[in-house]
């Protein structure tokens, strides 16, 4: 550790640097020479070629402007029609934010802005976009890193010793083994454990969503499993069935670092807190608290797509876009010097959507493959996009025609922001009329602010689209926002047509099911379910014919509720369904040498299984959970 620090100092002037620590896997120096700062490009360009490291040269904290000299220097230097919403300071990291409604303006021509505010306001510029959507959610995470930024500056400089330390484990083998904890055979609770000569990683600590049981957790009892041992998380995306059990771990003092995206970081954050809240509002003792993910946020370490990045002496890893929702990630695995590379889907999808581009097939090496099989059956099939748009109109023009409302229950977290961008396709097109109201209830509202910060995460044509078109399907009049239990209870009882979007997606609890007691029993309404609906789950039973549903009254006991509204599925998913996966397989680059089905029921990771060995002569495995393989 000391002797990359060493090497890197080797190459800047005598006296230069002031301070050199680590950042995650970064290096970062400060200086307190203010000729240095103009002109350290050299010196870093040398030292990265030698380290393969990244390295920033920040201002010593002695040598920075007051705050208040600070912001009117960097308001002086902005032009004003960058729309800087405020100016925030990370004093021990000598960071301040911008945030503004167009970065790019605030960063500047080849990023020429940017070092003029580093070398007039002597602090290190980092540039932020100001939601389009006020999120209140996304205020409360900056707040609560530039809060303690302190306390994280000591945690990443403590993961980057961490990872240049070198072996602290007896390395006496040098075989690479991956436990399933979750996910194997089922849908939910994702969660996989790899143990190399060196690490003990887990990708994934999610919920079975569908379950309230023991069974809803991830085996973390197993014996592999050792929570004082855990070097590092990676979360692939924000889905409670990958994250919802994560903050757990930090309940009971785990203290290492999460990788994420940005997207991811916000999102699962969001889902976190409400899953304490529904189970607090259902009168069960919530799993963890907000201090718990308070603790989880202060430890994680933001990763962009195609960034390789070092998280423990042996273990690189690189995201790529999984095509599944934004920020919403594939993890390519590179383990020791060349031992062994894994790619760890997650949850995928292989076609462009309206709103994301499809997963990535290409990589430097890849002999496992650990690919989902949500909708891995013989008869997964999705009709083209096209197909679904116009099947989706006819049953809002059909329903809206009578008089009736249309209930959409949704994932809030990527279903419902897709289904928002169908809409306003269909708007477009003139297959069904704008002045229909769209009701968003749940998350749905709150994740969709979160979509409005994050459009870099978008394809190329919905970039298109809200930057050079100014067609945002998310900034549309007719889509509304359902702020309170008074609201909800006024669209149930009126007599106008509308679209209601409301989470959850399998009906397990919240808006959705409030909604579906209100207007279950009139035929003139419609129900179409858009989400993966886990065995067992409300969502699952009316869609395989149930019409008569027994729900727990307030005051106890049991009434029915008769499903007399028309009901349909549109397929408008987030997963790959068997075509796109067989697809994926076939146009992967390298050919793996093996590759493990998870995330999917039974039968779909068997059929899914045997048919890419008989197509592909792979050896394909459907693990189950606690099973453990060595892969080499």
């Amino acid at each position: 550790m000391t002797d990359l620090l060493e090497e890197v100092l080797q190459f800047m002037p005598a006296d230069a640097v002031s301070e050199a620590a680590f950042e995650g896997a970064n290096i970062v120096l400060y200086t307190k020479s203010k000729r240095f700062l103009k002109n350290y490009a050299d010196a870093v360009r040398k030292a990265v070629h030698a380290v393969k490291k990244r390295i920033e040269v920040r201002p010593d904290p002695s040598i920075q402007l007051s705050k208040a000299e600070a912001q009117q220097t960097i308001m002086k230097l902005l032009p004003e029609e960058t729309g800087v919403a405020q100016i925030l300071f990370e004093e021990k990291r000598s960071v301040v934010i911008i945030e503004a409604d167009k970065p790019g303006l605030v960063i500047g021509k080849n990023g020429e802005l940017l070092d003029r505010i580093k070398q007039e306001a002597l602090w290190s510029p980092v540039v932020k976009r100001n939601p389009p959507l006020r999120s209140e959610l996304i205020e409360k995470i900056r707040s609560v890193l530039y809060e303690n930024s302190d306390e994280r500056r000591k945690f990443l400089n403590e993961t980057g010793q961490r990872v240049y330390s070198g072996y602290k484990r007896k390395k006496d083998h040098e075989w690479v083994r991956i436990t399933y904890l979750g996910s194997g055979r089922q849908v939910g609770r994702s969660s996989i454990l790899l143990q190399t000569p060196e690490s003990r990683i887990l990708f994934d600590c999610g919920l079975d969503v569908s379950r309230s049981d023991e069974e809803a957790y991830p085996y973390l009892d197993a014996p592999e499993f050792r929570l004082e041992e855990l070097d590092a998380i990676v979360v692939s995306h924000a889905h409670l069935d990958h994250t919802g059990f994560l903050p757990y771990l930090y309940k009971f003092g785990y203290r290492g670092p999460v990788y994420c995206t940005l997207p991811t970081r916000d999102i699962m954050t969001l889902l976190q807190l409400d899953t304490i809240k529904i189970m607090r509002a259902e009168g069960k003792e919530p799993l963890y608290t907000s201090d718990d993910i308070k603790q989880q946020l202060l430890r994680c370490i933001t990763l962009d797509y195609e960034e390789v990045t070092d998280i423990t002496p042996d273990v690189r890893i690189t995201f790529q876009n999984s095509g599944h929702m934004i920020g919403a990630a594939m993890v390519h695995v590179h383990i020791g010097n060349g031992l062994h590379n894994i790619l760890y889907t997650a949850d995928i999808k292989y076609t462009d959507t309206y709103l994301l581009s499809k997963a990535k097939t290409k990589f430097p090496r890849a002999e496992t493959v650990l690919l989902e099989g949500t909708y891995g059956g013989a008869d997964n099939a999705m009709p083209p996009m096209k197909e679904q748009n116009k099947a989706f109109a006819e049953i809002i023009t059909k329903t809206i025609s009578r008089g009736g409302k249309l209930l959409v229950p949704v994932l809030g977290s990527g279903r419902g922001q897709e289904i928002l961008a169908h809409i306003h396709e269909m708007v477009l097109e003139g297959l069904i009329p704008e002045n229909i109201p769209v009701y968003v209830d749940g998350m749905v509202w709150d994740i969709t602010a979160i979509h409005t910060a994050y459009p870099e995460f978008f394809n190329a044509r919905m970039r298109k689209k809200i930057f050079q078109e100014g067609q945002n399907p998310f900034l549309q009049d007719y889509i509304i926002n359902v702020g309170s239990h008074k609201e909800r209870q006024e669209i149930i009882d009126s007599n106008k047509p509308c679209i209601i979007l409301a989470t959850s997606g399998m009906l397990v609890g919240g808006a959705s099911v409030e909604y579906l007691k209100g207007l279950a029993e009139q035929k003139k309404n419609s129900l179409a379910f858009s989400s993966y609906l886990g065995p067992g789950s409300y969502g699952r039973r009316i869609r395989d014919g149930e019409r008569e549903i027994m729900f727990q009254k307030q005051g106890g006991g049991q009434e029915p509720l008769y499903i007399n509204l028309e009901v349909h599925t549109i397929e408008i998913t987030g997963h790959a369904d068997r075509t796109e996966l067989m697809n994926f397989i076939k146009n992967l680059q390298p050919r793996p040498r093996k590759i493990l089905i998870n995330h999917g029921e039974v039968s779909r990771c068997l059929d899914l299984a045997s048919s890419l060995y008989k197509k592909y002569r792979i050896e394909t495995l459907a693990p189950r959970n606690l099973e453990a393989l060595r892969l080499r």
